[in-house]
């Protein structure tokens, strides 16, 4: 038996306000959102918003930013053969830990599980600024995982917890614009800070500014739990998590097409995909489960979480091999192809606050479907680029979808935070981040078969294809094998491009048919849900849910 915390409700009578979550679990349930206590004023909210921000860009930037120092690394350290795992580490702990803090957040409150990651996250960064070998960097990137993993679902769901809906709408457009901003500077910072200082300081950076955050989040943040026991779901833990590994390590590894490595990640992926049905018959059995069935069932969530794997899907199949139609056939360098990605950060990060006002004006479906039709835009248009590679067409369609994603994924984020109580907010969050990651896990490895095949079954062979790619080996291609090469990518672009059409036509039907028209604003303790509908401010329902 473990002890879990609880958001207590004070009564004018002292007591506590409780209901059952299911037939077999009792929850106590914070009924006034800490953003409507009086104590909560100006500055403390500065201090919450700032430590959030903060602690976002570290894991956001730590995406990135190793990239263009892995030269370097390589160079001091060695160990060639372990080169992908530096990037990969980082991912697989972040993802695949996701669901479990969300689940941990909501079990023993936000404050404690979110300054825990963030302090795994710094003693990462330390460590590997000290790393003395390859394998020694891999660990600790994977240690920095798991802090990353808590710090982005927790602070989302610090965000939901604290602010109105008309407060969260516009939040969520600055954490899309810190995303955006990581993204973008990122490489450019990696390269300056390896080049003035040393590799090591990209590491060393992280330190300070999580220090800030800690102690901004530590003071402000402010969380009123009771205590109640719970027999925690150690097994369905570890079933997820493996099961999740297996998945998504055997899925990045599915494309890359060389010997036997595809035969491999395939049977990893599979034996990945067992795990999860088998958690998940586990959790059906669960006195507290890791991820609620109940949760899952609700239309809601099934609409919100098939939708996110699908502009998964097509999101990360467009970042990932846009660039490469851009160089390969634009005839460009890798900086000017890295290019093409940034109007789909700004933009996100533009419709994402501009969600806000959409959300509040006119309901969550208005903005899904709009972000939706600007998807599809970007999908069709996105079809003209293995014909005419030209900039303008790639820009174009990287803000389409940047729009897209702005619009349709910050409404999914919100609308599933406002139907639900505060003690299911948690995992419901990072399940809705999980969805578009394993969508875009099994998008990028099915294109990135279907691209070698078409190149395979066109060509014969890759080298040419790599010298296509690399500006300086490209003059010493004849003229009939360069031809030869750019026919044969631009034909497996198009395959791959039109598979991102299909499948964001595929999440537009979904959520124009499925997306409900009415979000019920949740919580436990409500006497019963109130339904926000197009055309109705949200903000009037959440004020009367909260009498």
């Amino acid at each position: 038996m473990v002890i879990a915390a609880v958001p207590v409700d004070e009564h004018e009578d002292g007591s506590d306000e409780v209901r059952c979550l299911s037939d077999r679990v009792e929850r106590v349930a914070m009924v006034w959102p800490l953003a409507q206590r009086p104590e909560l004023g100006r500055r403390r909210t500065v201090a919450i918003v700032s430590g959030v921000l903060a602690a976002t860009f570290l894991a956001a930037l730590d995406v990135s930013i190793v990239g263009t120092a892995m030269p370097t690394i390589v160079g001091e350290l060695r160990g060639f053969a372990l080169y992908p795992w530096v990037v990969t580490a980082y991912l697989l702990t972040s993802t695949t830990t996701i669901p479990l803090y969300g689940r941990l957040a909501d079990l023993y409150g936000r404050k404690r599980i979110l300054l825990a990651a963030i302090t795994l996250f710094l003693a990462g960064s330390a460590l590997c600024g000290l790393a003395q070998s390859m394998l020694q960097l891999v660990l600790f990137r994977a240690l920095q995982g798991l802090g990353a993993g808590g710090i982005i679902p927790v602070t989302l769901t610090v965000l939901g917890d604290l602010f109105p809906l008309e407060q969260r709408a516009r939040l969520q457009g600055l954490t899309s614009a810190v995303w955006g901003a990581a993204a973008v500077a990122g490489p450019s910072v990696g390269a300056a800070v390896t080049d003035l200082a040393g590799w090591r300081w990209i590491f060393y950076l992280n330190v300070p500014v999580g220090l800030v955050a800690l102690g901004l989040l530590g003071a402000a943040l402010q969380e009123r739990v009771g205590r109640r026991e719970h027999r925690l779901d150690y097994r369905g833990a570890l079933l997820l998590t493996a099961g999740m590994t297996l998945l998504l390590s055997g899925l990045s590894a599915a494309g890359e097409g060389r010997g036997a490595a595809p035969v491999v990640a395939v049977g990893a992926a599979l034996g990945g995909a067992a795990l999860l049905v088998l958690f998940w018959r586990t959790e059906q059995r669960a006195a507290l489960p890791i991820v609620p069935p109940e949760l899952v069932r609700r239309r809601l969530m099934a609409v919100v979480g098939l939708g996110s794997i699908l502009i998964g899907a097509g999101m990360f199949g467009l970042i990932s091999f846009l660039p490469l139609a851009m160089q390969g056939l634009g005839a460009g360098t890798a900086t000017t192809a890295g290019l093409t990605i940034m109007p789909f950060a700004v933009s996100w990060s533009v419709a994402s606050t501009a969600a806000g006002r959409v959300i509040l004006r006119f309901g969550f479906r208005s903005s899904v479907v709009l972000g939706m039709g600007a998807m599809l835009a970007g999908a069709l248009v996105l079809q003209v680029v293995p014909r005419w590679p030209v900039l303008g067409w790639a820009v174009a369609a990287a803000a389409l979808f940047g729009v897209g994603m702005g619009f349709s994924a910050t409404a999914f984020l919100i609308a599933v935070q406002n139907a639900v109580a505060w003690s299911e907010r948690g995992i419901a969050t990072a399940l809705v981040g999980l969805s578009r990651t394993i969508g875009g896990a099994v998008g990028v490895a099915v294109l990135g078969a279907v691209l070698n095949g078409v190149i395979q079954q066109r060509l014969g062979e890759r080298a040419a294809i790599d010298a296509l790619l690399d500006p300086a080996q490209r003059p010493s291609l004849s003229d009939a094998l360069r031809a030869s090469s750019e026919r044969a990518l631009a034909e497996a672009l198009s395959v791959a491009f039109l598979l991102i059409l299909l499948v964001v036509t595929a999440a537009v039907a979904l959520e124009v048919v499925g997306f409900p028209r009415e979000v019920l604003a949740g919580r436990v303790g409500a006497r019963g849900p109130v339904a926000v509908s197009d055309g109705a401010r949200p903000g009037d329902a959440r004020e009367e849910v909260e009498r």
